[in-house]
């Protein structure tokens, strides 16, 4: 007998030892690796989905995201502006009302200084009337204070200097 032709008795025992070994492994071995190679296809193509999903929903964050970044900087931009505007109007205000106090303290200040050269003028005007007769009663020898004419030339005096200005 050959290799070709083998022994009825070592057939049967290699088939039942092939039909057990082939039941064991279909019965207990084949459910496991089918299991876990459908949890393996599972883990990949779930996972994919899963990678997508998550990434869709990154996008959709990422987006909103951008969109509310966008409005608070639109917000900020308006308010900036509004500032400035608010800004420009109380520098505007402040200056009108500063303004306005320095045009009152220089008219104020004009008016008080007229009316000081005005008290000045006539003090002085008294003060030269009074040297004028004292130095003209030197002269003379007599006092002209008591003359009650010293008065209106003194008077027109002053007049025609006040005169002399207005004219030139």
């Amino acid at each position: 007998m050959g290799p070709l032709q083998p022994e009825p008795a070592e057939l049967v025992v290699g088939l039942v030892c092939f039909f057990l070994i082939f039941g064991v492994l279909g019965a207990v071995l084949l459910p496991r690796i089918e299991k876990n190679l459908a949890a393996r296809a599972d883990a990949i193509e779930g996972g994919a989905e899963r990678a997508e999903a998550a990434q869709a929903q990154a996008r959709a964050v990422h987006d909103q995201l951008q969109a509310e970044l966008s409005a608070a900087r639109h917000e900020a931009a308006e308010i900036r502006q509004n500032a400035a505007e608010e800004g420009a109007a109380l520098i505007a205000a402040v200056r009108a009302e500063g303004q306005a106090q320095r045009d009152g303290l220089v008219a104020a200040a004009t008016v008080q200084l007229e009316a000081d050269r005005v008290l000045a003028e006539a003090a002085l005007k008294e003060d030269v009337i009074a040297v004028a007769v004292d130095l003209a009663g030197r002269v003379v020898g007599e006092p002209l204070g008591d003359l009650p004419r010293t008065r209106a030339i003194a008077d027109e005096f002053f007049a025609e200097l006040d005169a002399e200005p207005a004219a030139a």
